[in-house]
């Protein structure tokens, strides 16, 4: 007889995987060891996750991309048998109002098409300046300050925050507030009356702005959805949530990959001095997304739900049943990417899932490019000398968050 909870028999239980899965200390910047095993033996199989249930477990990059596109795969959290994440998600989802992030098409297209404009690639393209003056800023600052310094602190957190804030316009003083409130509301570790609390001074921070737009307009996007509020084409709350989101997302994946990244290139001296000796806009851009397809910092996969059976590499997903896309896992996947544990920006990477994949693709996509981009393409030619200050062992790994990265990089140079 099966597990009423789990749909499992007993006697195979226990070899249900529990999700997410580990990365191996010894090698901190490889996807978890066993996430490969999945993909390489059953590539679509049950995983258990934290209230019992028992999911799909997407490991194949090519399985992903079918199902990421395919209309019958759902991203509303209401639907029954949604994998959420922890119990906090699923318990504040219906108070959460309907956003991109949470919704399918044709409300999702709706709302999607409000907020794409400012986040186009020639809208985007326009900030290479303004993002380069504040990224030189930073490292001037850095190397006239102590020396070791922690390059998250330095430059991996406020390129982001004074990027974001410039794109939204809100006021960059406020910086270590939503920075703060942000890690909170995404931390997995937090309690839910810790990441609650987040949450609301969040929206409460984003509907005082939105207000303030609302009666003297200005620059950014905030300003932007204010007047979509007052021509109806969306709500005010709808504006504060969509607006939370951008702060959240806008800064804490960007500052993970510039310090995660470099970790991986200092690790990497040869892929290192290929991005330092290059002046060559497409050499940069190119090891950009090989970065983000070896990290894929993402740790807790794409969640989705059934709302049709569905047929697929020899199994059959059945309609309320859930499925988490393992990002890591696709982006290593030998099929598409030969030689996936090496880095090596000369590949063409650009078919990674780092930022997911179909309609859903990450809004913030062109931005963080852009601010990787300039990251890289500044900090070893401006800092040659530039190395770490401990061993890599000695390093805290956050593995509690949405994503995964360092707890602090020690450099020196």
């Amino acid at each position: 007889m099966a597990d009423t909870l789990t749909g499992i028999a007993p006697d195979t239980a226990a070899a249900v995987p529990e999700y997410p899965m580990r990365r191996d200390a010894r090698c901190p910047l490889a996807p978890p060891p066993a996430v490969h095993g999945v993909r390489d033996g059953k590539p679509i199989s049950k995983v258990r996750i934290w209230d019992g249930s028992t999911p799909w477990l997407i490991t194949r990059h090519a399985d992903q991309r079918a199902l990421l596109t395919d209309p019958r795969v759902s991203d509303d959290d209401l639907e029954p048998g949604f994998p959420h994440v922890n119990a906090h998600r699923a318990e504040i989802s219906p108070h959460i109002p309907r956003l991109i992030t949470n919704t399918d098409a044709p409300e999702h297209t709706r709302l999607r098409r409000t907020v794409n404009a400012p986040f186009l690639v020639k809208r985007i393209e326009t900030m290479r300046a303004p993002v380069q003056k504040i990224v030189d800023e930073l490292i001037d600052d850095m190397l006239a300050g102590p020396n070791p310094a922690d390059l998250l602190t330095a430059l991996a957190l406020p390129v982001p925050s004074l990027v974001i804030a410039e794109l939204l316009g809100v006021p960059y003083a406020d910086h270590d507030f939503f920075q703060r409130n942000s890690s909170l509301a995404l931390d997995t570790a937090a309690s839910p009356e810790e990441a609650r609390e987040a949450s609301t001074a969040l929206s409460g921070y984003l509907d005082r702005l939105i207000g303030e737009k609302l009666e003297n307009p200005g620059e950014g996007v905030v300003s932007e959805m204010a007047g979509r509020v007052k021509t109806g084409e969306m709500t005010r709350l709808e504006a504060v949530h969509m607006g939370v989101a951008m702060l959240i997302a806008g800064h804490e994946t960007t500052a993970t990959m510039i310090s995660l990244g470099t970790l991986a290139l200092l690790q990497a001296p040869d892929q290192l001095a290929l991005v330092r000796e290059t002046d060559d806009p497409k050499v940069i851009a190119g090891a950009v997304d090989e970065l983000l397809r070896f990290l894929t910092i993402v740790q807790i996969g794409l969640r989705r739900v059934a709302k049709a059976d569905i047929e697929i590499g020899g199994v059959t997903i059945r309609a309320g049943e859930g499925m988490i896309f393992d990002l890591p896992a696709a982006n290593w996947d030998p099929e598409v990417f030969p030689a996936a544990d090496r880095l090596d920006i000369t590949r063409s990477a650009r078919q990674h899932q780092a930022f997911g994949y179909g309609p859903h693709q990450c809004l913030g996509q062109n931005l963080a490019r852009l601010e990787l981009q300039v990251v890289y393409g500044t900090l070893y030619r401006r800092i040659p000398t530039l190395r770490l200050a401990a061993p890599i062992e000695q390093l805290a790994f956050d593995r509690t968050g949405t994503t995964y990265g360092v707890a602090c990089l020690p450099v020196t140079w």
